[in-house]
């Protein structure tokens, strides 16, 4: 197997499984217990970027104390191709192979599903997408990040959408009107990551650190005024404080709170 770009863990039948895939465009399904490799799946052109487990496919499929039997995985390629896969211990197929789901124009970097089912995309093309699966994964909101988009995350709580990629900062975004509600600033290179715990952001990016950003409305409200307070002291020719973290962020250092909630998330994610 070529370079692997991402991986996905599940239990199907109570036995803990991986999925990962490359950058040689397979898809491998791989027993944790035993290290066998179960299934190799071919579909898209290019390498996969990112991979997700459709919840309503786990919910759907679960039989009440033996576990779910088969999942439907959601995957992205350099190809800007979306494809589904039905998978199972005994057996896995492409979900109409004949009919990806083609909703950008260029490489597809992030999947991520929102409470509702629908599914959240980041593309290369510059923009963020929900894709409606009431009306067949048709885009139905479309935000204009700009740029390459490496990221997205949501927060339910307060209605955001959250993206992220090249252009270093990381934009919060309304997510019932689609407009942006704040940029966030601190890392000096590409994001390439976004994770939410809670009412807290987590982002990675290639330079070197992890920095958190908390979305609680009462904290974006404070972070928009002293953005608006730093502009205006630079129109009046004022200094303005530019330390190293700015508006809630933090660098690799995080504070022992942050920590905490840090490694609370990547348990959730074990």
């Amino acid at each position: 197997m070529d370079f692997v770009k991402c991986i996905i863990t599940l239990k199907l039948d109570l036995n803990d499984i991986i999925i990962s895939g490359g950058a040689d465009a397979s898809i491998i399904i791989w027993a944790i217990d035993t290290g066998d490799k179960l299934h190799t799946l071919k579909g898209h052109t290019r390498g996969i970027l990112d991979l997700a487990v459709d919840p309503i496919s786990q919910n759907d499929n679960d039989d009440i104390g033996h576990g779910t039997k088969k999942v439907i995985v959601f995957s992205a390629g350099s190809d800007r191709e979306i494809r589904r896969w039905r998978i199972g211990l005994e057996t896995a197929e492409q979900v109409d192979a004949d009919n990806p789901i083609l909703a950008h124009e260029t490489s597809v970097y992030a999947l991520r599903f929102d409470a509702d089912g629908d599914l959240w995309t980041a593309s290369a093309d510059g923009t963020a997408k929900c894709l409606s699966r009431s009306h067949q994964f048709r885009a139905d909101t479309t935000i204009l990040h700009g740029d390459y988009v490496r990221a997205v995350a949501l927060e339910e709580m307060g209605g955001y959408v959250l993206t992220a990629g090249r252009s270093e900062d990381i934009m919060v975004w309304d997510r019932g009107t689609g407009d942006l509600v704040h940029v966030f600033e601190g890392h000096y290179e590409e994001v390439t990551g976004l994770v939410m715990s809670g009412q807290r952001c987590v982002s990675v990016g290639i330079d070197g650190t992890v920095r958190t950003w908390s979305v609680k409305i009462s904290d974006l409200q404070n972070a928009r005024k002293k953005e608006e307070k730093d502009q205006q002291a630079l129109m009046a020719g004022e200094d303005v404080d530019d330390g190293e973290q700015k508006e809630g962020g933090s660098e690799a250092g995080l504070t022992e709170e942050e920590e905490r909630e840090l490694a609370e998330l990547m348990q959730d994610d074990g």
